[in-house]
Formats: structure tokens, sequence, C-alpha cells
């Protein structure tokens, strides 16, 4: 498959998987009482109030061309913890949603990525293609988004759970944990520390709804 083929096929899934990742989290915070993303036209389907062009296109690209997996963010949405109605509690919940919606999102590619086997035709094969490109993507998105490392929706749900003020000291390494969890991701690749975890999970959800690892 050429690099072109590769791209066309990664382009969908993970626009959408960064994509609906961010909605989910303003989506829930404005149902519990926060506007801040509506106000701020974040509330879209639409990727493009979305785009980080580094970590939304040039990351990921990148990492598809050199590594054959990717890894990406979008513009965070804003959320005003003070506009909530029970900030401390609901902002765990909103932290929640992204990896939520990945999860959700790695369904809907599964049934997707069937009915491309179903299909055992050459559209088939694409549909099973982009399928497994959204469940890949999506199970990055959500494993990597559960771990709690600030600023990563994981440590949000943990910081819940801690005293307030070592809450707040937690979250303000969040400076530095985006460079952290990339240099994990990176070497972890490498040397199987991050690899590992994730190929078997994504065999594992291979396996549940029945799918091959390759399609002639």
């Amino acid at each position: 498959m050429s690099l072109a083929q590769t791209l066309a096929i990664w382009a969908v899934p993970v626009l959408l998987a960064i994509t609906v990742h961010e909605v989910a989290h303003g989506w829930v915070a404005y149902r519990f009482g926060d506007p801040t993303a509506a106000e701020a036209g974040r509330l879209t389907l639409n990727p493009f109030p979305h785009v980080d062009w580094l970590g939304t296109l040039v990351l990921p690209l990148a990492m598809v061309a050199s590594l054959g997996v990717a890894m990406g963010w979008a513009k965070p949405v804003p959320v005003d913890a003070s506009r909530l109605r029970r900030p401390r509690e609901q902002m765990a919940w909103v932290a929640a949603a992204g990896p939520a919606a990945n999860a959700l999102m790695l369904i809907a590619w599964a049934l997707i990525a069937r009915l491309g086997v179903a299909l055992d035709s050459e559209f088939g094969v694409i549909l099973f293609a982009v399928g497994q490109a959204g469940i890949v993507i999506n199970s990055v998105l959500m494993l990597l988004n559960l771990l709690p490392i600030p600023p990563l929706d994981g440590s949000v749900v943990v910081a819940r759970w801690m005293p307030p003020e070592l809450a707040r000291k937690w979250m303000e390494f969040g400076r530095y944990g985006l460079i952290l969890v990339l240099a994990l991701f990176l070497l972890g690749s490498m040397y199987g520390l991050i690899g590992a975890p994730l190929l078997a999970f994504i065999g594992a959800a291979h396996q549940f709804f029945g799918l091959p690892w390759m399609m002639s």
C-alpha cells in the first residue's frame, strides 16, 4: 500500500477520533451548566475549529508514515469549572467523556470493518481498512487518555479523589505532562512498553468482533 493510500485510509478516522473526543468534553460540560465550549463555537463536528496543526495533522501523519500507528490531539475544548454546578465532581465526568466517546467510536468502526468483511469485495477491503484504522486510533486515544498523567483525562478523574490542595498541585504538573507523554509513547513504542499492551488490546478487540488482522 502506498503512502498516499495509507494517509487516505487514516484521514477520516483520525479527524473523527480527535474531533468527537473534544466535542464530548464540551457537550458534557454544557449539560452540567458550562456553556463555554458552545460560546466558543466548539460544539461542532466540523473538524476545522478543533484542529491543532501540530497535534491533529503533522504529528499523526508523520507517525503513520514512519511507525504505522498514530497519536495526536486537537485544540482542547474550553471548559470553565467555575460555571459547573458541582465543579469538583462534574469535572471528572467531563474528563471521562473523551475516552468514553473513543470507546463508542471504536465499536462503530469495528462494525464498519465487519461490514467490509461481509461484503467480500474490493469496496469491502477499503471499508475493512478504514474500520481497522478507526479501531487503532480510538484504542490509542482512549488508553493513553486514561493514563493518570496531567493533562490527560485520567489525571482529572484521579484528582477528583485527591485532597483539593494536592489535586491543584497535581494538575499544575500538566505544563510538563504532555512532553512526558510524548516521550513515553515514542520510547515505549520503540521498546515495546506501550506497543505490547496496545497490540494486546487491539487484538482483543479484533477477536471480540470476529475480525481478521488482514483482508486480501
